[in-house]
């Protein structure tokens, strides 16, 4: 393994970009934090996360919106993408195991 090479997981807590498919458990449906939030500010400027491809992750989800004011980029500067938790439940610490490996079947109380 090179030592000059590193990896930065750059982690957006609860900055949705569109409902999951049991978001209608939660009440949560036709959520979209990020597309949301750049509407009720008249768009966002965000260079350094548009460059990484912010913009572009809407066009990975089956009904993406876009997000005001940061476009898609055609040469993002890093990977990207948007996750959704495969155990059960609605909360960020469930995320947070499963970004290392931990999947919980029943999920926490809620």
């Amino acid at each position: 393994m090179n030592a000059n090479r590193c990896a930065i997981l750059l982690i957006l807590d609860s900055l949705g970009v569109g409902a999951a498919p049991d978001a209608a458990e939660y009440g949560d449906e036709g959520s979209n934090t990020l597309s949301n939030l750049a509407l009720a500010v008249g768009g966002l400027r965000l260079p350094a996360l548009q460059g990484m491809g912010l913009g572009n992750i809407p066009d990975l989800l089956p009904n993406g919106l876009p997000v005001l004011g940061v476009p898609p980029t055609t040469l993002p500067t890093a990977s990207y993408g948007a996750l959704r938790e495969a155990s059960r439940g609605k909360d960020t610490t469930t995320g947070h195991w499963e970004l290392v490996g931990l999947k919980m079947v029943d999920g926490f109380h809620v």
